[in-house]
């Protein structure tokens, strides 16, 4: 078994638990509603362009030219391709750009990017792939369980088909390559340090589909 799936059978049960939360069951009937679904897709935007600043950083302490430009391209989809399908939700649904302009990051949000940032930052290069993969993987294992089970004529049938395309599947099966090649060179440390950061992120992605539909804010006001 590779590293990866050790990963991925360790977290079965919170990915379960991840498919199971009310979210993500009414995003597959179809009966989600549109004030949650919109205030999932501000913070996803705001979320996509931490997370190619993430990539990017991570790209630039890669081991190998080809990882390099494996994890540069993958923030350039991240903040153009996966921008430009954000922007056609948000017409589609009504969010406007001042709308989103004026919505701060959610507390989940703000603690996921900040998390991803200073591993990016802080943490050597199998680390910080390690805490970008579960993003990766679970939105398109998410997408491809939603889509088979999705409800006739579901509103939200565009998001459900861009997650579990075969594209993003590659992408995804890419990803694990990299880390499993790491994962054959690294010191126990580093392998414990990997595994850490995968649950971790793992867990913060459970916390980010759980806070949308909460409409989730900050308990306190800040500035007016």
């Amino acid at each position: 078994m590779s590293f990866s799936q050790t990963l991925w059978q360790a977290h079965a049960d919170l990915f379960e638990s991840t498919l199971q939360l009310p979210f993500n069951r009414e995003l597959a009937a179809g009966t989600l509603s549109r004030e949650r679904f919109c205030h999932y897709m501000i913070q996803d935007a705001h979320y996509l362009v931490a997370y190619g600043r993430a990539l990017a950083v991570t790209a630039a302490k890669a081991d190998q030219a080809e990882a390099l430009v494996q994890f540069a391209q993958a923030a350039h989809e991240a903040v153009v391709v996966e921008r430009s399908l954000h922007d056609g939700f948000m017409r589609d649904f009504g969010i406007t750009p001042e709308q989103f302009a004026r919505t701060p990051l959610s507390p989940a949000c703000q603690h996921y990017t900040s998390y991803l940032l200073a591993t990016a930052w802080s943490a050597p290069f199998p680390v910080a792939v390690a805490a970008l993969l579960p993003c990766f993987w679970i939105y398109a294992e998410v997408g491809r369980d939603i889509q088979s089970r999705s409800a006739p004529h579901n509103p939200y049938q565009g998001w459900v088909d861009a997650y579990a395309s075969e594209e993003f599947h590659a992408l995804v099966r890419a990803v694990c390559a990299t880390v499993d090649r790491l994962a054959v060179d690294a010191t126990p440390a580093t392998l414990a340090a990997m595994r850490a950061a995968y649950t971790d992120a793992a867990r913060l992605e459970w916390m980010f589909w759980d806070s949308a539909y909460r409409l989730a804010d900050w308990p306190v006001a800040g500035p007016r």
